[in-house]
């Protein structure tokens, strides 16, 4: 008899060098918005088996690519996106294909699906069969606007996910277009909230002993990574506007140096802020004491940021911050992306990490851990190619014979 997912996983942690997810299965059907999701358990420890249709997955075919040449096993996006994982190439849509599925969830602990609503359930494999092979089973079911309601079978995508959260709305100048987002952050916004939920569920499931199904929507998990809109309409009925490069809270804003851009900051020590200013004969009227209140400089921001706009003009911005760090003024530099290889404190928690890469000779530098834990850790493999731990898992898994994998194989199943 096998042991409890559950049994599984304390005594994988125990292991010395095991990962906070090691002993945890999960298998991963998730298309962009899920992604996220299944790299970051993978990443911690997890065993997140990739589950690609026969021919690769179509997130492989997202660039860019390694060296500008477009191949399945060169997307950068889908090496990010996959780190640590293992793929095995199915055909969910025939029989064969779902059973070696049903068998594979027997053992594992989380699904994470964004198939439209029903889709699983058309293929045998909604919630309720899943439950039946395997009770304590979590699945997350990413989609849209979620399993339930009058939008449930719409579509969507980052942007338009971004529109109908918030986020977009708010993002751009006053009296401007709005400004969409970098790097499909809905979907960043989408994964981190899943991985968060599913976690949630086997916690439950250690008092219950029941796994569960976790509803994921992308456009509420977008409208809760918008840090104010929601929150400032519930609580005060304001509606937020596009401010540019003000910040919401109205204590910070961009402004341009001489080789660059910084971060105003009317909070921290504003005597040390302004004396510095007056020293440099750049106050104007911020040097009256009426300066000195907090609400005053909220309300007349963009007259006190003018100000010290006209000030940083003439520093550099590595200078302009290291002045203000010594003067307990949380300013920050903006940097563009390329310049943050060199950035002091990233290199100094070895944020960038090199990932080897034996099929190019080489090692490509990735964006490493997103937090640390105390006493166990953090590592990241390369992304599979397609169907790399097919046989792998077939045999070792399921213990299905070469001789059959090669008869799956020659059928299309696998």
């Amino acid at each position: 008899m096998q042991d409890p997912p559950t049994d599984r996983i304390t005594e994988a942690c125990e292991q010395q060098g095991a990962g906070p997810f090691a002993g945890l299965r999960v298998l991963d059907l998730a298309d962009r918005p899920g992604a996220f999701a299944a790299k970051l358990l993978a990443d911690l420890g997890a065993d997140v088996i990739r589950i690609e249709p026969p021919g690769g997955d179509p997130m492989r075919a997202v660039g860019p690519f390694w060296h500008d040449e477009p191949h399945p096993d060169r997307s950068l996006s889908f090496w990010f996106y996959n780190t640590s994982k293992r793929s095995l190439t199915l055909d969910l849509t025939r029989p064969a294909g779902r059973d070696i599925f049903a068998r594979l969830a027997k053992s594992t602990d989380i699904v994470i699906e964004t198939a439209p609503p029903g889709e699983l359930e058309r293929l045998g494999l909604g919630y309720e069969a899943l439950k039946g092979i395997n009770g304590r089973l979590v699945l997350v079911s990413i989609t849209p606007f979620g399993q339930t309601g009058p939008r449930r079978d719409w579509r969507t995508s980052a942007i338009v996910a971004e529109a109908v959260s918030g986020m977009l709305y708010v993002d751009g100048f006053p009296g401007e277009p709005p400004i969409a987002t970098p790097g499909a952050q809905a979907y960043q916004a989408t994964g981190a909230y899943a991985a968060i939920a599913a976690v949630a569920a086997l916690l439950a499931r250690e008092q219950t002993g029941d796994g569960q199904w976790v509803d994921i929507s992308i456009q509420e998990a977008t409208a809760a990574a918008v840090e104010h809109v929601a929150a400032l309409f519930h609580q005060t009925g304001t509606i937020q506007r596009r401010s540019g490069s003000l910040h919401w809270t109205r204590d910070c804003r961009v402004g341009k140096c001489r080789d660059g851009y910084i971060l105003h900051c009317s909070l921290g020590d504003w005597t040390s802020l302004i004396e510095w200013v007056k020293a440099d004969g750049k106050a104007k009227d911020l040097a009256d004491p009426v300066w000195e209140d907090l609400n005053h400089r909220r309300v007349n921001c963009t007259h006190l940021f003018d100000v010290l706009d006209e000030w940083a003009k003439d520093y550099r911005a590595a200078d302009l911050m290291e002045g203000a760090q010594l003067r307990r003024i949380p300013y920050a530099e903006v940097r563009p992306p390329e310049a943050l290889f060199d950035d002091a404190q990233l290199r100094e928690r070895g944020f960038f990490v090199d990932v080897p890469h034996p099929d190019l000779g080489t090692s490509v530098t990735y964006p490493g851990a997103p937090f640390r834990m105390s006493e166990t850790p953090w590592s990241m493999r390369r992304a599979p190619r397609a169907g790399e731990h097919t046989n792998e898992i077939l045999r070792d898994e399921l213990g299905l014979e070469a001789a059959e994998i090669e008869r799956l194989r020659a059928d299309g199943i696998v």
